[in-house]
């Protein structure tokens, strides 16, 4: 097992952004040329605005794609050049990538500790996976246990208390900084999906009461908007929307940002110079950063803004961190142990049937020169013969046994070498 990913403590937004998939459409041609590429490799992505991680898994007896070959292939399906991100593009393996999952799923690798909309992510990237034909056992027992270990640190620890969401941290932190109520003011939301959603209903506890919905799928923003007691507007009004706005939050998921400087230019000549909150959680931006510097009272702020006051709640709530860390790392062992049960089993009854059918071979070879034996010399025979190949077999297969246990498979080869005398 393999993951290589980046997420928003290894690489920056802007990097972050270039590699992201922010499409269904286009992680699925993703997926068609692994597929091509790798076709006995199992395979998951994980694509949202904090993470870009690449999953893979193969059996024993296959070689599957290196760090090296994974990054190649970032870089030309999304025309980056790998010197722009491999230092960012990080490797785990075995135990290694199996624990980076469930930290991810349990939201203990997110950028607001404790967030519950990362595990549904991780769901819907194993559901469209499978949906692609590029899950396999090994990928559908991990990211099933993933989903599970993420409930139990839910219910076992506090990490889900207080500010557990973008949503709730943004406005709570930046938000109530620039204004000092929201009962009065008038809120756009740019795109209809579940950040979007969430981001809204807590500006709704707030006390907002006029909301917007611009969605490029007006139907799509028509049920938002139903939702939450807002108007939806047609997207080619978007600039109007904007003037009309105090707090703007867009999550949009488009590939190029959808307002830049003259844009926003042509929305500051309709508002005049008035205070714009904007929540950008787009991965890509959908604002440009740029878009901030026009005028002193335009507050722009994306995901990359949030790492610093994410951080304080992290260090806030360490004791259960630890917790949890506990939690996933008895779940890893769980998970690999049985992994290497799987895999070293076979090994075990193939070697008991290879090395007991070249015992029978030679006890009818030496029976059929020794036909003067009655039928109890040839039992005490057979018996003597039985228990020296299985005092052979015992150490190398107690040493497949306790590494399956202990979850080292990198000594089923010398065991192997044990048993067959092979010299390197």
């Amino acid at each position: 097992m393999q993951v290589v990913y980046c997420n928003h403590q290894t690489a920056g937004l802007d990097i972050r952004e270039r590699l992201a998939f922010s499409s269904k459409e286009q992680l699925d041609n993703a997926y068609s040329v692994l597929k091509k590429s790798y076709p006995a490799t199992e395979m998951v992505v994980i694509s949202t605005c904090n993470r870009v991680e690449l999953y893979t898994a193969t059996q024993e007896s296959e070689v599957g794609p290196t760090h090296q070959d994974l990054a190649k292939f970032f870089s030309e399906f999304h025309q980056v050049p790998i010197s722009d991100f491999f230092e960012d593009f990080l490797e785990r393996t075995g135990p290694d990538a199996v624990r980076h999952l469930f930290q991810v799923a349990s939201s203990l690798d997110s950028m607001v500790l404790g967030e519950p909309q990362i595990v549904n992510q991780v769901k819907e990237a194993y559901q469209r996976a499978t949906e692609n034909a590029l899950c396999g056992p090994l990928t559908h027992a991990l990211f099933q246990q993933a989903i599970r270990v993420s409930a139990r640190v839910r219910t076992e620890t506090q990490l889900s208390e207080g500010r557990v969401s973008i949503a709730s941290v943004a406005v709570g932190t930046f938000g109530k900084g620039i204004f000092e109520r929201f009962d009065d003011k008038t809120v756009l939301i740019i795109g209809a999906g579940e950040m979007a959603e969430e981001t809204l209903i807590y500006l709704k506890d707030e006390g907002v009461k006029r909301v917007l919905v611009v969605n490029r799928s007006l139907e799509n923003a028509q049920k938002l908007a139903t939702k939450v007691g807002g108007e939806a507007k047609p997207y080619q009004d978007l600039e109007d929307c904007i003037a009309a706005a105090d707090v703007i939050v867009s999550t949009t998921g488009a590939s190029q940002p959808i307002v830049d400087v003259a844009c926003f230019k042509r929305v500051l000549k309709k508002a005049g110079n008035k205070t714009f909150f904007i929540l950008d959680l787009g991965a890509p931006r959908d604002f440009d950063p740029a878009v901030g510097e026009i005028s002193d009272n335009i507050f722009l702020y994306d995901i990359d803004d949030l790492e610093g006051t994410c951080e304080k709640n992290r260090r806030a709530r360490q004791k259960e961190v630890e917790s949890a860390l506990a939690i996933i790392d008895e779940e890893t062992d769980r998970f690999m142990h049985g992994v290497y049960h799987r895999a070293t089993g076979p090994i075990i009854k193939q070697l008991r049937e290879q090395w007991h059918e070249v015992r029978e071979q030679e006890v009818d070879k030496l029976f059929s020169r020794l036909s003067h034996l009655d039928e109890k010399d040839q039992e005490l025979i057979k018996r003597s013969i039985e228990q020296i190949v299985n005092k052979l077999l015992h150490p190398p297969l107690e040493v497949l046994r306790q590494e399956a246990r202990e979850g080292t498979p990198h000594g089923l080869l010398d065991a192997l070498k044990q048993l067959f005398h092979i010299r390197d």
